[in-house]
């Protein structure tokens, strides 16, 4: 996916995937206005049809494959 260039406000838990209601991880502003919200799975599903009327693509789906910090849990 494209992801975009602009500063963009982060998608948190709330944001819901408007196919599934799964947690969103891709925001598509439509060139038409408005925008619409996917699970990492719908998004991929739908990227080809979605970049077709985008302006922009929010991914956030490498917050799945993050690897969380535990090094202060190690000093402990």
């Amino acid at each position: 996916m494209t992801t975009v260039l602009t500063p963009a406000t982060p998608l948190t838990a709330a944001d819901r995937c408007d196919r599934c209601g799964a947690q969103a991880y891709v925001r598509v502003v439509l060139t038409s206005g408005g925008d619409l919200l996917f699970c990492a799975h719908h998004g991929r599903k739908f990227e080809p049809e979605l970049k077709k009327i985008a302006a922009e693509i929010q991914d956030e789906t490498d917050r799945l494959s993050a690897v969380p910090n535990h090094a202060a849990d190690d000093e402990r």
